[in-house]
């Protein structure tokens, strides 16, 4: 890794950091910060099964875990053998006497999903949805099916399917900090201040933002049912990203939320599957609900002046799983749960281990610096969220990149010097539409004036007034040390002293004129490891 000097003006990582920005840290070789006996041998043993099992990463830095993670060979192989192996007809073809094999495996892989989240099936059910979208949707239709509409509050840092709610809700407030959220909690306080009654009303946010991975709290669903001022509050969790490398513990019911969201191939790679989990006392909400779909009544008609249908009335799943069941796929997830827990030694391992990723990282990204002093990196940080402590902050990191002379580089453009070395990583907004724009320091008005003037997310122009978008690198269970390596290779090439004058050639590493320049100034042990982050490309 780069190794910190005393002098700032000869050293890329090193110097006084500018306002607002994060301190170097003080010492940032790997036998400081990256390197522990236990991560060490877990780092290896992650190493070994990716020369087993993820053969499509050969030559790939891959870093977009938060998209969703590769599958391994292994769940693919047995699901295949599965397929082959065990006949699996339509689960509503099913008698009730004598239920047939897809619909003893789909009973099967739900509670596996409840155990996975420590869940007593006494108290929560589990709805099978396509992705944790699906999940929002079945109960944003639920809660508009309420004759007298509800208010809806969600916070900055929500995806933008949690957003998306807002069009359906009678009135509807984006938290804008912990802290509102907090005093809307502790005190509460009405949208319509006309109101005499108390309307039904759905609280929503992230386990852990999608944009930056800063985790928020999960005590908020108690405090709200704690609250009087809140009784006739629910509270709706999106635990996608959160799940994807850390366990959410649901087995205290008072402190869990009424409903949960989260998509199985952020996790696994594979099936194509998500999941509302549900506490019981809360399932009656869905009674407003007024789609109906194939396999969810007992009675319909559909002649005569007044044609009406008999709902089930029994389990949620019953209720809520609309048409057939996509049996394939839930039989992939409950074979995904056991083999993922066969390579990696279970969610707690995991959390560990891309922690420790993201912090060595953070540091090196944080510490790296122009031979102006200059950071190289702008990161989105919350101030309340600690690298290496996954109580506050998931295996995420968001940035942009200075040049020497302060200009920016635009995400977009990160984004495809990056994939010219097979390095992938994400760029723009995220899907992410308030936390991104705050971290940006971008206003609505600005929002809608760059739209007005032909901006859309997505685009390359990603620069105007300052950056439009962010650069996003995410570990996950497969990622290795070496993942870190390649990245600051890619920094140190790409954008350390601008390396796009000229090219030439030092000890089989190719270098800028320019940045050779300040090279030349480094000690011996800098230069060596210089070469060596080089050489990854």
């Amino acid at each position: 890794m780069v190794i910190l000097s005393k002098d700032p003006q000869s050293d890329p990582v090193s110097g006084s950091p500018t306002p607002g920005e994060d301190a170097a840290p003080q010492r940032s070789s790997r036998d400081a910060t990256c390197n522990t006996r236990q991560q060490t041998l877990y780092n290896k043993k992650i190493e070994r099964i990716r020369i087993k099992d993820y053969r499509m990463l050969r030559g790939i830095t891959y870093l977009d875990h938060a998209g969703t993670p590769p599958p391994s060979a292994t769940l693919v192989q047995k699901f295949t053998k599965t397929l082959q192996a065990d006949l699996l007809p339509n689960s509503h073809s099913s008698a009730t006497a004598d239920p047939n094999l897809s619909y003893r495996k789909t009973e099967e892989t739900r509670l596996k999903v409840l155990q996975l989240f420590n869940a007593s099936p006494d108290h929560f059910e589990v709805v099978f949805v396509c992705n944790a979208t699906a999940g929002i949707k079945l109960v944003t239709d639920a809660f508009a099916g309420i004759p007298e509409g509800f208010d809806y509050y969600y916070h900055r840092d929500s995806h933008t399917s949690i957003v998306g709610v807002r069009e359906l809700a009678t009135t509807a407030h984006c938290l804008v900090s912990d802290d509102e959220t907090l005093e809307w909690i502790n005190n509460g306080f009405q949208l319509d201040e006309k109101r005499q009654e108390i309307r039904t009303t759905l609280f929503a946010y992230p386990a852990q933002s999608n944009m930056n991975g800063r985790r928020l709290s999960l005590s908020w669903p108690s405090s709200l049912r704690r609250n009087p001022a809140h009784s006739n509050t629910y509270s709706l969790l999106d635990a996608s990203a959160y799940v994807s490398t850390s366990t959410l513990d649901l087995s205290d019911p008072s402190y869990a939320p009424h409903f949960t969201v989260l998509s199985f191939y952020k996790i696994f790679g594979f099936p194509n599957l998500g999941a509302l989990v549900v506490r019981k006392d809360a399932a009656h909400i869905f009674n407003n609900r007024r789609y109906f779909g194939g396999g969810t009544t007992d009675m319909i008609t559909c002649e005569g002046e007044k044609p009406w249908v008999a709902r089930k009335k029994g389990r949620l799943c019953e209720r809520l799983e609309d048409g057939t069941s996509p049996t394939h796929s839930i039989v992939a997830l409950g074979i995904a749960i056991d083999t993922h827990h066969e390579l990696f030694g279970g969610m707690e391992s995991v959390a560990k281990h891309t922690g420790w990723l993201a912090r060595c990282l953070y540091e090196k990204l944080a510490a790296l610096r122009h031979a102006n002093g200059r950071p190289v990196c702008e990161i989105y940080k919350d101030p309340k969220s600690t690298y290496g402590d996954t109580k506050t902050q998931g295996a995420t990191i968001a940035f942009n990149i200075r040049k020497a002379d302060g200009s920016w580089v635009g995400s977009s453009q990160v984004g495809e010097d990056a994939l010219k070395r097979k390095i992938y990583i994400r760029t723009g907004s995220v899907c992410n539409p308030a936390g991104t724009a705050h971290a940006l320091g971008l206003s609505t008005d600005d929002l809608e004036e760059l739209y007005l003037n032909g901006f859309k997310c997505g685009e390359d122009s990603d620069i105007k007034y300052g950056p439009l978008g962010i650069v996003r690198v995410s570990f996950g269970a497969v990622s290795t040390l070496k993942n870190v390596d390649e990245v600051m290779a890619f920094m140190i090439a790409c954008y350390y002293c601008e390396l796009t004058i000229f090219v030439r050639q030092v000890s089989g590493v190719w270098l800028d004129m320019e940045w050779s320049h300040t090279y030349v100034f480094l000690s011996r042990e800098k230069k060596v490891e210089y070469i060596r982050l080089l050489s990854l490309l």
